[in-house]
């Protein structure tokens, strides 16, 4: 008998199999993933229980099959289709193809027809095998919310006319580059969850982990898949000392660096080496590289700023974005001092991504804390903290603010 936590495991393991199989034997996608959505959440009650098959996969697929015939028919009677419909033989459901379709269903997941929170919501339930309650408690969101949009979602690639197939190979890494783009979302929102009164879902980093895993093995040779996969290990490998055991964030800068899980660095370190010297250099390769030189230092203190600047300014060319501007002032700014990243932090305001982010408030608020004008720090921390909608980084700010000295009121 399997625990739950182990079907789960499993369930999630082949949905992204079981659902490329009935779209490739049926076609329509929209009914294929509702049908699989139901034999996943039968095998959830039922394995734990009566144990896992032996042909889990195939077990899957029967059961999906039946359920989307089922489905067909009662779409097909709602059209005045009965007669055709039960014409219709049952199919067969072995054997179970051997075609690894993983790759192609991200792609449709990812298709450009959709919006991001779409692509995100649908790669997580049809690619990672979550149920639409996981997903809503993972993004803090109304688990109505979550039906819609992979209804929506579903129902657009319905009209737009996307294929299950792998795309023309003269579109094929745009496509990919999108893949990459929804992953690193979904991680993202998992390290630093974007509101809520916890800093990480760890739910989310593991799936985007996960499922760059699983895209890394059908695309080994692809040197931004391994960035990918290399930045989030690097960084993921942080988050043990990233809070206190009351949920409060713990800055870079004073983590117990003996809590960060060393083989999962070494892990990253690994294979962002390799890919450097083998492919050519991209953004999440260059991005890896500079976690990975904050991971090799053993203190705070023995950073390579210098390196990671020069890191920056590589990725600032040819990959310029907000984000990638505050990092680099702030490595300008452990180099040359703070005064340098103010004056930077200052012209990059100009950027509409920037105006107003509560990061530039933060950005800005420690490098006047740096620069010692404490009165303005305390400003710009306590604006930074009104600014954001996580919990976690409100208390970071604020308590930021309150460690500086008050104004001298004589």
């Amino acid at each position: 008998m399997s625990t739950a936590t182990e079907v789960e495991g499993l369930l999630r393991e082949l949905a992204p199999g079981v659902l490329g199989a009935l779209v490739r034997r049926y076609g329509g996608f929209d009914t294929c993933e509702d049908a699989v959505q139901e034999a996943l959440l039968a095998a959830a009650v039922q394995w734990p229980t009566e144990g896992v098959p032996g042909n889990p996969k195939g077990w899957l697929i029967t059961v999906s099959s039946r359920r989307r015939t089922e489905l067909w028919r009662n779409e097909a009677a709602r059209r005045r289709r009965e007669q055709a419909a039960a014409l219709l033989a049952p199919p067969d459901p072995e054997p179970v193809p051997a075609v690894d379709d993983t790759l192609t269903l991200l792609l449709l997941c990812c298709h450009p027809s959709l919006t991001q929170v779409s692509q995100v919501a649908l790669t997580l339930r049809a690619v990672g095998g979550l149920r639409t309650a996981e997903i809503a408690r993972a993004l803090l969101v109304p688990e109505a919310t979550v039906a819609q949009r992979i209804s929506r979602a579903k129902q657009r690639i319905r009209t737009s006319g996307a294929e299950f197939r792998l795309p023309p190979q003269a579109e094929r890494s745009e496509r990919i580059a999108a893949v990459l783009q929804v992953l690193y979302l979904i991680f993202n929102e998992g390290y630093t969850a974007s509101s809520g009164s916890a800093l990480h879902r760890v739910e989310l980093t593991g799936e985007a982990i996960r499922l760059t895993r699983q895209l890394r093995t059908r695309l080994p040779e692809d040197g931004e898949v391994a960035g990918l996969l290399a930045l989030m290990l690097l960084t993921d490998a942080r988050r043990p000392a990233r809070t206190r055991p009351d949920g409060a964030l713990v800055p870079l800068a004073e983590q117990d660096r003996s809590l960060w899980d060393a083989q999962t660095i070494a892990e990253g370190v690994t294979l962002i080496t390799e890919t450097l010297a083998s492919a050519p250099i991209g953004p999440y390769q260059l991005q890896a590289a500079i976690a990975a030189v904050h991971d090799e230092a053993a203190r705070f203190e023995d950073t390579d700023w210098r390196q990671i600047l020069g890191l920056y300014e590589l990725l600032g060319s040819i990959a310029s974005g907000p984000m990638v501007t505050l990092g680099r002032i702030v490595a300008v700014a452990m180099v040359h001092g703070p005064q340098a990243g103010l004056r930077r932090l200052a012209a990059a305001e100009a950027d509409p991504a920037l105006a107003g982010h509560h990061r530039v408030h933060a950005v800005r608020a420690h490098l006047l804390d740096l620069a010692g004008d404490q009165e303005a720090a305390r400003a710009c921390y306590r604006l930074a903290a009104r600014r954001t909608l996580s919990v976690p980084e409100q208390r970071y700010l604020e308590s930021r603010a309150a460690q500086l000295t008050p104004p001298s009121r004589a």
